[in-house]
């Protein structure tokens, strides 16, 4: 589960390597690489909208 979590936070910053990626499409299978980008996309955004509130105040 650490690799799939590695991986999507490098998809998130754009800093996968080719070769790193090639491995996820080949060996690994969707379900856990979607749900882990849910969510951390979730998280992201409630961040965000947490930091956004604060300095608002």
């Amino acid at each position: 589960m650490w690799n799939v979590i590695k991986s999507v936070l490098a998809a998130f910053f754009g800093v996968q390597k080719e070769a790193r990626r090639r491995e996820d499409f080949e060996k690994g299978r969707a379900g856990p690489f979607i749900i882990v980008g849910v969510v951390m996309g979730v998280v992201l955004v409630v961040l965000i909208a947490l930091v956004a509130s604060m300095a608002a105040k």
